[in-house]
Protein backbone atom coordinates (compact mmCIF):
# COMPACT_ATOMS: atom_id res chain seq x y z
CA UNK A 1 0.00 0.00 0.00
CA UNK A 2 1.41 3.30 -0.97
CA UNK A 3 2.00 5.89 1.82
CA UNK A 4 -0.41 8.78 1.88
CA UNK A 5 0.60 11.86 0.05
CA UNK A 6 0.57 14.91 2.26
CA UNK A 7 -0.94 17.90 0.67
CA UNK A 8 0.48 21.39 1.25
CA UNK A 9 -2.54 21.94 3.35
CA UNK A 10 -1.01 19.62 5.95
CA UNK A 11 1.38 22.45 7.04
CA UNK A 12 -1.38 24.86 7.59
CA UNK A 13 -1.51 24.08 11.29
CA UNK A 14 1.24 26.61 12.07
CA UNK A 15 4.42 24.58 11.61
CA UNK A 16 7.27 26.57 9.97
CA UNK A 17 7.97 25.94 6.42
CA UNK A 18 11.49 25.70 4.98
CA UNK A 19 12.39 28.49 2.66
CA UNK A 20 15.28 28.64 0.24
CA UNK A 21 17.76 31.58 0.44
CA UNK A 22 20.10 32.66 -2.29
CA UNK A 23 23.85 32.28 -1.34
CA UNK A 24 24.73 35.80 -2.37
CA UNK A 25 22.08 37.20 -0.11
CA UNK A 26 23.43 35.21 2.91
CA UNK A 27 27.03 36.47 2.51
CA UNK A 28 25.86 40.02 2.20
CA UNK A 29 23.97 39.77 5.43
CA UNK A 30 27.06 38.41 7.35
CA UNK A 31 29.52 41.21 6.36
CA UNK A 32 30.02 43.88 9.16
CA UNK A 33 28.95 47.34 8.52
CA UNK A 34 31.71 49.96 8.18
CA UNK A 35 32.91 51.16 11.66
CA UNK A 36 32.49 54.73 12.73
CA UNK A 37 35.68 56.92 12.54
CA UNK A 38 35.48 57.64 16.29
CA UNK A 39 35.82 53.95 17.08
CA UNK A 40 39.00 53.67 15.03
CA UNK A 41 40.41 56.73 16.79
CA UNK A 42 39.70 55.28 20.23
CA UNK A 43 41.35 52.01 19.26
CA UNK A 44 44.42 53.81 17.99
CA UNK A 45 44.66 55.81 21.22
CA UNK A 46 44.32 52.69 23.32
CA UNK A 47 46.98 50.91 21.30
CA UNK A 48 49.27 53.91 21.62
CA UNK A 49 48.82 53.97 25.38
CA UNK A 50 49.48 50.27 25.61
CA UNK A 51 52.60 50.64 23.49
CA UNK A 52 53.76 53.51 25.70
CA UNK A 53 53.29 51.32 28.78
CA UNK A 54 55.22 48.51 27.12
CA UNK A 55 58.03 50.88 26.15
CA UNK A 56 58.22 52.27 29.69
CA UNK A 57 58.23 48.80 31.21
CA UNK A 58 60.99 47.76 28.84
CA UNK A 59 62.98 50.89 29.66
CA UNK A 60 62.58 50.33 33.40
CA UNK A 61 63.47 46.68 33.01
CA UNK A 62 66.64 47.72 31.21
CA UNK A 63 67.44 50.23 33.98
CA UNK A 64 66.75 47.64 36.65
CA UNK A 65 68.96 45.14 34.87
CA UNK A 66 71.81 47.66 34.53
CA UNK A 67 71.64 48.63 38.21
CA UNK A 68 71.42 45.00 39.31
CA UNK A 69 74.40 44.14 37.12
CA UNK A 70 76.41 46.97 38.68
CA UNK A 71 75.54 45.72 42.15
CA UNK A 72 76.26 42.08 41.27
CA UNK A 73 79.66 43.12 39.92
CA UNK A 74 80.60 44.28 43.41
CA UNK A 75 79.83 47.90 42.73
CA UNK A 76 79.80 50.31 45.64
CA UNK A 77 78.31 53.79 45.62
CA UNK A 78 80.50 54.76 42.66
CA UNK A 79 79.45 51.75 40.59
CA UNK A 80 75.76 52.34 41.22
CA UNK A 81 76.17 56.05 40.53
CA UNK A 82 77.82 55.31 37.18
CA UNK A 83 75.03 52.90 36.21
CA UNK A 84 72.35 55.40 37.24
CA UNK A 85 74.07 58.14 35.26
CA UNK A 86 74.15 55.94 32.16
CA UNK A 87 70.47 55.06 32.62
CA UNK A 88 69.19 58.61 33.15
CA UNK A 89 71.72 60.82 31.41
CA UNK A 90 71.89 63.01 34.51
CA UNK A 91 74.80 63.54 36.89
CA UNK A 92 74.50 61.45 40.04
CA UNK A 93 75.74 62.30 43.53
CA UNK A 94 75.97 59.98 46.55
CA UNK A 95 76.64 61.41 50.02
CA UNK A 96 76.92 59.77 53.40
CA UNK A 97 74.53 60.64 56.20
CA UNK A 98 76.81 63.52 57.27
CA UNK A 99 76.81 65.11 53.81
CA UNK A 100 80.30 64.04 52.75
CA UNK A 101 80.68 63.08 49.10
CA UNK A 102 80.99 59.33 48.54
CA UNK A 103 80.56 59.14 44.76
CA UNK A 104 79.92 61.33 41.73
CA UNK A 105 79.12 60.20 38.20
CA UNK A 106 78.68 62.52 35.25
CA UNK A 107 79.72 66.09 34.50
CA UNK A 108 79.63 69.14 36.72
CA UNK A 109 81.29 67.88 39.89
CA UNK A 110 82.17 70.87 42.11
CA UNK A 111 85.87 71.30 42.81
CA UNK A 112 86.37 71.24 45.70
CA UNK A 113 83.17 69.62 46.89
CA UNK A 114 81.43 71.87 49.44
CA UNK A 115 81.89 70.99 53.09
CA UNK A 116 78.62 69.88 54.67
CA UNK A 117 76.65 72.10 57.02
CA UNK A 118 75.52 69.87 59.93
CA UNK A 119 72.32 71.80 60.61
CA UNK A 120 71.26 71.86 56.96
CA UNK A 121 72.13 68.19 56.58
CA UNK A 122 69.96 67.34 59.56
CA UNK A 123 67.08 69.31 58.05
CA UNK A 124 67.54 67.54 54.71
CA UNK A 125 67.49 64.09 56.30
CA UNK A 126 64.38 65.00 58.28
CA UNK A 127 62.65 66.32 55.15
CA UNK A 128 63.47 63.22 53.10
CA UNK A 129 62.64 60.94 56.01
CA UNK A 130 59.10 62.29 56.24
CA UNK A 131 58.51 61.89 52.50
CA UNK A 132 57.92 58.63 50.66
CA UNK A 133 60.18 58.36 47.63
CA UNK A 134 62.26 60.94 45.83
CA UNK A 135 61.86 64.65 46.46
CA UNK A 136 63.13 67.68 44.58
CA UNK A 137 65.45 69.79 46.71
CA UNK A 138 66.64 72.89 44.83
CA UNK A 139 68.57 71.68 41.77
CA UNK A 140 68.54 68.01 42.77
CA UNK A 141 66.09 65.15 43.03
CA UNK A 142 67.09 63.27 46.18
CA UNK A 143 66.16 60.10 47.99
CA UNK A 144 67.42 58.43 51.14
CA UNK A 145 69.59 55.35 51.12
CA UNK A 146 68.30 53.48 54.13
CA UNK A 147 67.57 50.02 55.39
CA UNK A 148 65.70 48.77 58.44
CA UNK A 149 65.14 52.29 59.65
CA UNK A 150 68.79 53.33 59.50
CA UNK A 151 69.72 56.24 57.24
CA UNK A 152 72.94 55.49 55.37
CA UNK A 153 73.15 58.43 53.01
CA UNK A 154 71.48 60.43 50.23
CA UNK A 155 71.42 59.56 46.53
CA UNK A 156 70.60 62.42 44.15
CA UNK A 157 70.10 63.25 40.50
CA UNK A 158 71.66 66.62 39.70
CA UNK A 159 68.90 68.22 37.61
CA UNK A 160 69.05 72.03 37.48
CA UNK A 161 67.14 72.04 34.16
CA UNK A 162 64.34 69.91 35.64
CA UNK A 163 64.67 67.24 32.97
CA UNK A 164 64.12 64.24 35.23
CA UNK A 165 61.00 62.37 34.17
CA UNK A 166 59.07 59.57 35.79
CA UNK A 167 61.46 56.91 34.52
CA UNK A 168 64.52 58.74 35.86
CA UNK A 169 62.86 59.21 39.25
CA UNK A 170 61.82 55.55 39.28
CA UNK A 171 65.44 54.58 38.56
CA UNK A 172 66.62 56.85 41.38
CA UNK A 173 64.18 55.25 43.82
CA UNK A 174 65.23 51.77 42.79
CA UNK A 175 68.95 52.60 42.99
CA UNK A 176 68.52 54.18 46.43
CA UNK A 177 66.66 51.10 47.64
CA UNK A 178 69.17 48.50 46.48
CA UNK A 179 72.11 50.65 47.52
CA UNK A 180 70.62 51.09 50.99
CA UNK A 181 70.21 47.33 51.34
CA UNK A 182 73.75 46.71 50.11
CA UNK A 183 75.31 49.34 52.38
CA UNK A 184 73.44 47.96 55.38
CA UNK A 185 74.60 44.46 54.52
CA UNK A 186 78.20 45.62 54.33
CA UNK A 187 77.80 47.55 57.56
CA UNK A 188 76.43 44.43 59.25
CA UNK A 189 79.43 42.45 58.03
CA UNK A 190 81.84 45.07 59.38
CA UNK A 191 80.07 45.20 62.74
CA UNK A 192 80.04 41.41 62.97
CA UNK A 193 83.74 41.21 62.18
CA UNK A 194 84.53 43.93 64.71
CA UNK A 195 82.51 42.10 67.36
CA UNK A 196 84.32 38.84 66.62
CA UNK A 197 87.66 40.65 66.78
CA UNK A 198 86.81 42.24 70.12
CA UNK A 199 85.67 38.93 71.54
CA UNK A 200 88.83 37.23 70.30
CA UNK A 201 91.06 39.95 71.75
CA UNK A 202 89.26 39.77 75.10
CA UNK A 203 89.68 35.99 75.18
CA UNK A 204 93.35 36.18 74.18
CA UNK A 205 94.11 38.69 76.92
CA UNK A 206 92.29 36.57 79.48
CA UNK A 207 93.94 33.34 78.29
CA UNK A 208 92.43 31.37 75.40
CA UNK A 209 92.95 27.74 74.43
CA UNK A 210 95.79 27.66 71.91
CA UNK A 211 94.33 25.67 69.00
CA UNK A 212 91.02 27.53 69.18
CA UNK A 213 92.87 30.86 69.29
CA UNK A 214 94.82 30.01 66.13
CA UNK A 215 91.63 28.95 64.31
CA UNK A 216 89.61 31.99 65.34
CA UNK A 217 92.41 34.38 64.40
CA UNK A 218 92.84 32.66 61.02
CA UNK A 219 89.11 33.05 60.35
CA UNK A 220 89.60 36.79 60.78
CA UNK A 221 92.59 36.81 58.45
CA UNK A 222 95.30 37.08 61.12
CA UNK A 223 98.15 34.61 61.61
CA UNK A 224 98.61 34.33 65.36
CA UNK A 225 101.70 32.15 65.09
CA UNK A 226 104.99 33.87 65.76
CA UNK A 227 106.02 36.52 68.25
CA UNK A 228 103.36 39.05 69.22
CA UNK A 229 103.24 42.06 71.52
CA UNK A 230 100.35 43.71 73.32
CA UNK A 231 100.14 47.50 73.00
CA UNK A 232 97.96 49.81 75.06
CA UNK A 233 97.25 53.32 73.80
CA UNK A 234 95.58 56.15 75.71
CA UNK A 235 94.92 59.76 74.84
CA UNK A 236 93.53 62.43 77.18
CA UNK A 237 91.31 64.04 74.54
CA UNK A 238 90.77 61.79 71.51
CA UNK A 239 87.65 59.66 71.28
CA UNK A 240 88.00 55.89 71.28
CA UNK A 241 86.96 55.77 67.65
CA UNK A 242 89.52 58.35 66.55
CA UNK A 243 92.25 56.80 68.68
CA UNK A 244 91.51 53.33 67.31
CA UNK A 245 91.63 54.59 63.73
CA UNK A 246 94.93 56.40 64.37
CA UNK A 247 96.49 53.37 66.07
CA UNK A 248 95.43 51.00 63.28
CA UNK A 249 96.73 53.32 60.58
CA UNK A 250 100.01 53.75 62.44
CA UNK A 251 100.39 49.98 62.75
CA UNK A 252 99.71 49.61 59.04
CA UNK A 253 102.29 52.27 58.17
CA UNK A 254 104.83 50.43 60.32
CA UNK A 255 103.98 47.18 58.46
CA UNK A 256 102.49 45.57 61.54
CA UNK A 257 99.53 43.22 61.28
CA UNK A 258 97.28 43.37 64.29
CA UNK A 259 94.12 42.48 66.12
CA UNK A 260 92.48 45.30 68.03
CA UNK A 261 90.04 45.84 70.83
CA UNK A 262 89.61 48.09 73.81
CA UNK A 263 89.61 48.11 77.56
CA UNK A 264 88.28 50.93 79.67
CA UNK A 265 90.16 54.04 78.70
CA UNK A 266 92.61 52.43 76.28
CA UNK A 267 92.87 50.90 72.82
CA UNK A 268 94.43 47.43 72.71
CA UNK A 269 96.54 46.19 69.79
CA UNK A 270 98.02 42.71 69.46
CA UNK A 271 100.74 43.17 66.84
CA UNK A 272 103.00 40.68 65.10
CA UNK A 273 106.23 42.56 65.78
CA UNK A 274 108.00 44.93 68.15
CA UNK A 275 107.46 48.53 67.01
CA UNK A 276 110.06 51.15 67.81
CA UNK A 277 108.63 53.24 70.62
CA UNK A 278 109.38 56.65 69.12
CA UNK A 279 108.20 55.67 65.63
CA UNK A 280 104.92 54.31 66.96
CA UNK A 281 104.22 57.38 69.06
CA UNK A 282 105.11 59.72 66.20
CA UNK A 283 102.88 57.83 63.74
CA UNK A 284 99.87 57.99 66.07
CA UNK A 285 100.54 61.65 66.91
CA UNK A 286 100.59 62.63 63.23
CA UNK A 287 97.14 61.16 62.69
CA UNK A 288 95.64 62.78 65.75
CA UNK A 289 97.46 66.08 65.24
CA UNK A 290 98.44 65.77 68.88
CA UNK A 291 101.45 64.28 70.66
CA UNK A 292 99.59 63.56 73.91
CA UNK A 293 99.17 59.81 73.29
CA UNK A 294 100.51 57.51 76.01
CA UNK A 295 101.61 54.02 74.96
CA UNK A 296 102.63 50.95 76.90
CA UNK A 297 104.29 48.04 75.09
CA UNK A 298 104.20 44.60 76.67
CA UNK A 299 106.69 41.76 76.59
CA UNK A 300 107.21 39.36 73.71
CA UNK A 301 104.79 36.43 73.45
CA UNK A 302 105.65 33.48 71.21
CA UNK A 303 102.35 31.66 71.80
CA UNK A 304 98.83 32.81 72.71
CA UNK A 305 99.47 31.59 76.25
CA UNK A 306 101.94 34.45 76.75
CA UNK A 307 99.56 37.23 75.75
CA UNK A 308 97.97 37.75 79.20
CA UNK A 309 101.43 38.40 80.67
CA UNK A 310 102.29 40.73 77.79
CA UNK A 311 99.03 42.56 78.44
CA UNK A 312 99.74 42.91 82.16
CA UNK A 313 103.19 44.32 81.43
CA UNK A 314 101.82 46.72 78.83
CA UNK A 315 99.37 48.02 81.45
CA UNK A 316 102.21 48.38 83.91
CA UNK A 317 104.24 50.40 81.42
CA UNK A 318 101.25 52.55 80.57
CA UNK A 319 100.58 53.35 84.20
CA UNK A 320 104.24 54.12 84.85
CA UNK A 321 104.09 56.67 82.04
CA UNK A 322 100.81 58.09 83.32
CA UNK A 323 102.62 58.98 86.55
CA UNK A 324 105.22 60.99 84.70
CA UNK A 325 105.22 64.80 84.74
CA UNK A 326 105.07 64.51 80.93
CA UNK A 327 103.39 61.16 80.29
CA UNK A 328 103.13 61.49 76.51
CA UNK A 329 105.28 58.95 74.70
CA UNK A 330 105.78 55.20 74.44
CA UNK A 331 107.67 52.78 76.66
CA UNK A 332 108.24 49.06 76.28
CA UNK A 333 108.70 46.47 78.97
CA UNK A 334 112.05 45.56 77.45
CA UNK A 335 113.12 49.20 78.04
CA UNK A 336 112.53 49.06 81.78
CA UNK A 337 116.19 48.71 82.66
CA UNK A 338 116.42 48.98 86.44
CA UNK A 339 112.69 48.40 86.73
CA UNK A 340 112.98 44.92 85.30
CA UNK A 341 114.98 44.03 88.41
CA UNK A 342 112.20 45.50 90.52
CA UNK A 343 109.62 43.54 88.55
CA UNK A 344 111.53 40.31 89.10
CA UNK A 345 111.92 41.08 92.80
CA UNK A 346 108.25 41.99 92.97
CA UNK A 347 107.39 38.56 91.66
CA UNK A 348 109.37 37.04 94.53
CA UNK A 349 107.69 39.34 97.08
CA UNK A 350 110.93 41.12 98.08
CA UNK A 351 110.15 44.62 96.80
CA UNK A 352 107.42 45.37 99.32
CA UNK A 353 109.76 44.65 102.23
CA UNK A 354 112.46 46.88 100.75
CA UNK A 355 110.02 49.76 100.24
CA UNK A 356 108.63 49.37 103.75
CA UNK A 357 112.14 49.37 105.22
CA UNK A 358 113.21 52.65 103.60
CA UNK A 359 109.92 54.50 103.14
CA UNK A 360 107.57 52.97 105.69
CA UNK A 361 107.68 55.93 108.08
CA UNK A 362 107.03 58.44 105.31
CA UNK A 363 104.25 56.37 103.75
CA UNK A 364 102.50 56.11 107.09
CA UNK A 365 102.90 59.85 107.67
CA UNK A 366 101.47 60.64 104.21
CA UNK A 367 98.52 58.38 104.84
CA UNK A 368 97.76 59.94 108.22
CA UNK A 369 98.34 63.56 107.23
CA UNK A 370 97.17 63.34 103.59
CA UNK A 371 100.56 64.74 102.59
CA UNK A 372 102.93 63.95 99.70
CA UNK A 373 106.36 63.63 101.30
CA UNK A 374 107.23 60.41 99.43
CA UNK A 375 106.29 61.97 96.13
CA UNK A 376 108.33 65.09 96.90
CA UNK A 377 111.32 62.96 97.89
CA UNK A 378 111.06 60.94 94.68
CA UNK A 379 111.05 64.05 92.51
CA UNK A 380 113.96 65.52 94.44
CA UNK A 381 116.05 62.39 93.91
CA UNK A 382 115.09 62.05 90.23
CA UNK A 383 116.09 65.68 89.67
CA UNK A 384 119.54 64.93 91.06
CA UNK A 385 118.99 66.98 94.20
CA UNK A 386 118.44 70.20 92.23
CA UNK A 387 116.11 72.50 94.16
CA UNK A 388 114.98 74.62 91.21
CA UNK A 389 114.16 71.65 88.97
CA UNK A 390 112.32 69.85 91.76
CA UNK A 391 110.30 72.91 92.74
CA UNK A 392 109.35 73.47 89.10
CA UNK A 393 108.18 69.87 88.68
CA UNK A 394 106.15 70.01 91.89
CA UNK A 395 104.84 73.51 91.15
CA UNK A 396 105.85 74.74 94.60
CA UNK A 397 108.20 77.39 95.97
CA UNK A 398 111.78 76.56 96.94
CA UNK A 399 111.02 77.34 100.57
CA UNK A 400 108.15 74.82 100.56
CA UNK A 401 110.46 72.18 99.11
CA UNK A 402 113.12 72.97 101.71
CA UNK A 403 110.53 72.57 104.49
CA UNK A 404 109.41 69.19 103.12
CA UNK A 405 112.96 67.86 102.86
CA UNK A 406 113.69 69.02 106.39
CA UNK A 407 110.57 67.26 107.62
CA UNK A 408 111.62 64.07 105.79
CA UNK A 409 115.01 64.13 107.49
CA UNK A 410 113.37 64.66 110.89
CA UNK A 411 110.92 61.77 110.46
CA UNK A 412 113.42 59.25 109.08
CA UNK A 413 116.73 60.37 110.52
CA UNK A 414 118.26 60.03 107.04
CA UNK A 415 121.08 62.22 105.84
CA UNK A 416 119.92 63.16 102.36
CA UNK A 417 123.44 64.22 101.43
CA UNK A 418 124.87 60.76 102.07
CA UNK A 419 125.55 58.95 98.77
CA UNK A 420 124.55 55.46 99.96
CA UNK A 421 121.40 56.78 101.62
CA UNK A 422 120.36 58.63 98.49
CA UNK A 423 121.02 55.55 96.36
CA UNK A 424 118.82 53.35 98.56
CA UNK A 425 116.11 55.99 98.81
CA UNK A 426 116.05 56.45 95.04
CA UNK A 427 115.79 52.69 94.54
CA UNK A 428 113.01 52.56 97.13
CA UNK A 429 111.04 55.45 95.59
CA UNK A 430 111.35 53.91 92.13
CA UNK A 431 110.16 50.60 93.51
CA UNK A 432 107.29 52.41 95.21
CA UNK A 433 106.24 53.98 91.92
CA UNK A 434 106.50 50.62 90.20
CA UNK A 435 104.28 49.03 92.84
CA UNK A 436 101.80 51.89 92.49
CA UNK A 437 101.61 51.28 88.74
CA UNK A 438 101.33 47.53 89.21
CA UNK A 439 98.60 47.96 91.80
CA UNK A 440 96.58 50.11 89.40
CA UNK A 441 96.44 47.25 86.92
CA UNK A 442 95.40 44.42 89.18
CA UNK A 443 91.85 43.97 87.78
CA UNK A 444 91.32 41.17 85.26
CA UNK A 445 91.94 41.95 81.58
CA UNK A 446 88.29 41.53 80.66
CA UNK A 447 86.94 44.13 83.09
CA UNK A 448 89.87 46.01 84.58
CA UNK A 449 90.10 49.75 84.26
CA UNK A 450 93.38 51.50 83.76
CA UNK A 451 94.55 54.16 86.16
CA UNK A 452 93.95 57.65 84.93
CA UNK A 453 94.90 59.67 87.96
CA UNK A 454 96.95 62.80 87.91
CA UNK A 455 100.43 62.18 86.51
CA UNK A 456 103.24 62.14 88.97
CA UNK A 457 106.98 62.07 88.63
CA UNK A 458 108.44 59.45 86.29
CA UNK A 459 111.19 56.99 86.85
CA UNK A 460 114.21 58.19 84.91
CA UNK A 461 116.61 55.82 83.26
Amino acid sequence: MNPPVLAPAAFADGLPMRTETHPATSVAQQEPRPAEPAVFERLEQTNARLQDVVDRLQARTAMQHALAQALAAGGDEQGIAEALHQATGLAVCAEDSFGHLRAWAGPGRPQPYPAPDPSRQEQLLHLLGTHSGALRVKDRVANLMRSRGRILGVLSLVDPARQAGDDAIWALDYAATILGIELRHRLDLVETEQRLRRELVDDLLAGAEESAAYARAAALGHDLRGTHYVLLVQHPHASERALTAAALQAASDLRLKCLHGSTEGAVVLIVDGRPQSECLHRAISERLDSSAAVIGIGSASVTPAGLPESFARARRMLNIRLRCPEPAGASGYDELGFYRLIDAAHGAGAVEDYVAEWLGVLLQYDENKKSTLVQSLSHYLECGGNYDDTAAVLHIHRSTLRYRLTRIAELTGYDLHDVDTRFNLQAATRAWRFLEAAGATEPSPATGALATGAPQSPPRQ
